[in-house]
């Protein structure tokens, strides 16, 4: 396995090897990640994963300084999964000057639930983003990039964005991967003590719960109101408990039937600091 640095190094490293398959990451690497290269090898002919902590999409207030780094591990879970390339540029190789120049999502889209929460997340991710897509296929024509469905809303604003700047890059979306509890696969899981990973299962279940009341049929928005009185019940703080049209991330005319996802993210373990939410934010969701 080849690890470079610079885009130069990345690009000379991919040089007549075929059509990459990428998979960006933040490091960190669980399980989760590595099912995503697993993926990836079945539709490349080079697998490259990037381990790249974006500033860009940290609020003022999030964990970009703490966020697990963990490269000399997560660089020995790829090479036992066959990943050929890692891609690990350090800031000034990614941003040698501050970039001024930012993709901005359809607010449409980029501005509701995770982006109503989380301002400005998605104009990071999807700059980094364009940045890495740029870097692995600027020189090949092309190829594939995988990216776990546990982060739903990202792909469809990456899938948009790549449509709109006619990249060819086909984006693979990989069902989420969880533990034997349920507990959807997280690089902040590592933040949980062992009582809050039991704890956490209840965010998925209060998903499936709302997602089965939802087919039966009833107001929808008291419906989302309940699941997040619930959840709140037991000690959770939650940004929003929601059902929304798969094929645009707005709300069903009718629940009870159609392509429908359950949506939600919360905080476990809440509590103000300086002002600000504390505690963990897990993110998950149940396609039905």
């Amino acid at each position: 396995m080849q690890i470079v640095q610079t885009i130069a190094e990345l690009r000379s490293a991919l040089a007549s090897r075929g059509r990459p398959a990428f998979v960006p990451t933040m490091g960190n690497l669980h399980e989760g990640h590595l099912s995503l290269i697993r993926l990836a090898r079945q539709h490349g002919d080079v697998t490259v994963a990037s381990i790249f902590v974006n500033r860009l999409q940290f609020l003022p207030h999030e964990d970009f300084d703490s966020y697990p780094r963990t490269f000399d591990a997560d660089c020995a879970k790829l090479e036992a999964e066959g990943c050929d390339i890692v891609f690990a540029p350090k800031e000034k190789d990614l941003y040698p000057e501050a970039q001024t120049f930012k993709v901005q999502a359809d607010p449409l889209l980029a501005d509701i639930l995770e982006g109503h929460f989380r301002p400005g997340f998605f104009t990071g991710v999807c700059t980094v983003v364009m940045k890495l897509f740029q870097a692995v296929f600027a020189t090949t024509g092309g190829g594939v990039a995988v990216f776990g469905k546990k982060d739903y809303q990202q792909i469809m604003v990456i899938r948009r964005m790549v449509q709109q700047f006619a990249m060819p890059i086909e984006i693979l979306g990989a069902d989420t991967a969880r533990a034997g509890s349920g507990l959807a696969l997280s690089s902040r899981n590592g933040y949980l003590s062992d009582e809050q990973r039991v704890q956490a299962m209840a965010l998925s279940q209060a998903l499936k719960t709302l997602a089965d009341a939802a087919r039966q049929g009833g107001n929808l928005a008291e419906l989302e109101a309940q699941a997040m009185a619930d959840l709140r019940a037991k000690g959770w703080e939650p940004d929003y408990l929601t059902v929304r049209q798969r094929s645009n991330l707005l709300s069903p005319a009718d629940a009870r039937s159609g392509e429908l996802v359950a949506l939600g993210a919360a905080r476990i373990g809440a509590h103000a600091v300086n002002g600000q939410a504390g505690g963990t934010r897990l993110i998950d969701n149940l396609e039905f």
